[in-house]
């Protein structure tokens, strides 16, 4: 059984699943109630009904072929069919066809115990008068008209108990719905709560709803506690350790330049610039992380002003394709950083850079691209790791990172419910970096 076509027509929603495996079982019973009912009840006492009435019809029948003139049929036998309750006239009995509605499902059963029985009847209406039978008997004398009450065959208003059954499911259908609703209503929130902070903005979450759902509410609450903790004594870490070795760094830029200028001297101002670089960048970043809120960013121009910064600086970096338009919320600064970041990183490797934007519905996306060496495919996850350093023979000379940048912009990418891709540019050949963040 091909369960992967199967699957494709389900509900993907945890409430349209929820809601067909509520409805799957009562259109079942539905269904297989009213078959039974129909084929079963309702055709066989309808036929058993039918057959009592057949020795009555039988009987009048019988005098009506034995009958000698239309008067002996229009007295003594219209006397005895009216004392069996049936009715018979030479008026208008020409006009009986067969005729029967399509919805009569009872008559299907009539007809055919009426002709088995009785196969001098030329004719049965039931669709002329829906409370009578009316049948057509071809004498020496004419066509008669031989009628009996509809309910001395079938029951009358069988379909009661189907409508009784259709509303009382649809009845218990809509509160299920209901009830439904509110039991997928607590685990909707818990999942905007968890994807608001996977996004880094704030949403007042309190867990309710059934047991597991609380337990599960309960968990995510120390969960985010947990992390926003450890985030917080992470920066504070950075701060702190930053902020303390600015000191004996500085202390250090002073003893060197007393040294008389050579080579060694040189060497150690180039290790004491890249050790600032490092406590610039982790100083920023923890300032970025610790006082920023979100708020509505504008992509495009925060990619208008980047590339125009860079061109200032003299940088060989070009706005690439715009597309969609709109605003999302994040943290202005970081993600500034972020792409900041990006453009660093391609610039180093680098002589030409170009930063696209794409705006879609639920993301947009920077991407930096370079005419740089790229990275190979097998070493890109290693790059994003904190302090990886892919090239650590490289020329200091020509202002190398400390092995953070890229880091941060998969961490600035998470804290937006985003992510960091790295790739190969086509149009340049070099590394095509995506930081992919949610709307």
């Amino acid at each position: 059984m091909n369960f992967g076509l199967l699957k494709s027509f389900t509900p993907r929603s945890l409430f349209g699943r929820a809601a067909l495996i509520l409805l799957v079982p009562i259109l079942t019973i539905q269904i297989v109630v009213s078959y039974v009912f129909i084929q079963r009840l309702y055709a066989r006492v309808t036929e058993q009904m039918t057959l009592s009435i057949v020795p009555s019809l039988s009987l009048v029948l019988a005098d009506v072929a034995a009958a000698e003139s239309r008067t002996e049929i229009e007295g003594p036998v219209r006397e005895l069919a009216r004392g069996l309750g049936i009715n018979v006239i030479f008026e208008e009995a020409a006009g009986i066809v067969d005729r029967r509605a399509a919805f009569d499902l009872s008559g299907r059963v009539v007809v055919r115990v009426l002709e088995e029985a009785l196969p001098e009847i030329a004719a049965i209406d039931l669709a002329s008068n829906d409370r009578r039978v009316r049948l057509r008997v071809e004498t020496a004398f004419g066509p008669i008209l031989v009628g009996f009450p509809r309910d001395r065959v079938s029951a009358s208003n069988p379909h009661q108990l189907l409508v009784l059954m259709v509303v009382v499911a649809a009845f218990v259908t809509l509160i299920s719905f209901l009830f439904l609703k509110n039991q997928v209503r607590p685990i909707r929130r818990l999942a905007e709560a968890a994807s608001a902070f996977g996004k880094g903005q704030g949403f007042d979450y309190r867990p309710s709803g059934a047991t597991e759902v609380r337990q599960a509410g309960a968990a995510f609450l120390e969960m985010r506690s947990r992390i926003e903790r450890h985030i917080e004594q992470r920066t504070l870490l950075l701060s702190g350790v930053s902020h303390d070795l600015r000191t004996p760094l500085t202390r250090m830029k002073l003893s060197l330049s007393m040294m008389p200028e050579d080579p060694e001297r040189r060497a150690l101002e180039q290790d004491v610039e890249e050790m600032q670089r490092m406590l610039d960048t982790f100083l920023d970043f923890a300032a970025v992380e610790a006082s920023e809120g979100a708020e509505p960013v504008d992509p495009l121009r925060l990619a208008q002003k980047l590339v125009a910064r860079g061109q200032t600086e003299g940088l060989a970096i070009a706005l690439g394709e715009l597309e969609g338009e709109g605003q999302i919320e994040a943290r202005p600064m970081a993600v500034e950083r972020a792409v900041q970041n990006l453009i660093n990183n391609a610039k180093r490797h680098g002589k030409t850079v170009r930063l696209s934007v794409a705006i879609g519905e639920k993301s947009v996306r920077f991407s930096v691209e370079d005419d740089g060496p790229g990275i190979p495919a097998h070493r890109r996850e290693e790059a994003m790791k904190p302090f990886a350093r892919l090239d650590p023979a490289r020329n200091q000379d020509r202002g190398g990172g400390v092995g953070l940048g890229l880091s941060i912009v998969r961490d600035i990418a998470r804290q937006h419910g985003g992510s960091l891709r790295l790739g190969e540019s086509e149009a340049l050949g070099g590394l095509r970096a995506d930081l992919v963040l949610a709307r």
